[in-house]
C-alpha cells in the first residue's frame, strides 16, 4: 500500500516533534491513527503485502480499534483479536 492508496484523510505534514525523516520510522511506542505515515506503517507490517489486507487494516484502526489502545504491539494484538470479527 502506498500514501495514495490510503482510504481516510489525514494532514499532511507530522506532528509538532514527530517527524519520520527525523527518526526514519514511526514512533516505536505510540500509534498515532492521525498521522498517514503511522497508519502506512502499521498496515503495510501487517498486511504481507496485501493491498486489501493493508485497507482492512487501516478501516480497522480508523474506524473501530479503541480510542485507549495506542502501542504498536498493542495495535498489533488487537487486529489479531478482531480481524474475523469485521468485514
Amino acid at each position: 500500500m502506498t500514501k495514495s492508496d490510503l482510504q481516510f484523510s489525514y494532514p499532511d505534514g507530522p506532528a509538532a516533534g514527530d517527524d519520520p525523516a527525523q527518526r526514519g520510522i514511526p514512533d516505536s511506542t505510540l500509534l498515532n491513527r492521525h498521522e498517514w505515515y503511522e497508519v502506512l506503517y502499521s498496515c503495510n507490517s501487517w498486511s504481507g503485502g496485501s493491498l486489501a489486507t493493508a485497507l482492512k487494516c487501516e478501516r480497522l484502526i480508523q474506524r473501530h480499534l479503541p480510542a485507549d489502545i495506542r502501542g504498536h504491539a498493542a495495535v498489533l494484538t488487537w487486529l489479531r483479536a478482531n480481524w474475523a470479527s469485521y468485514r
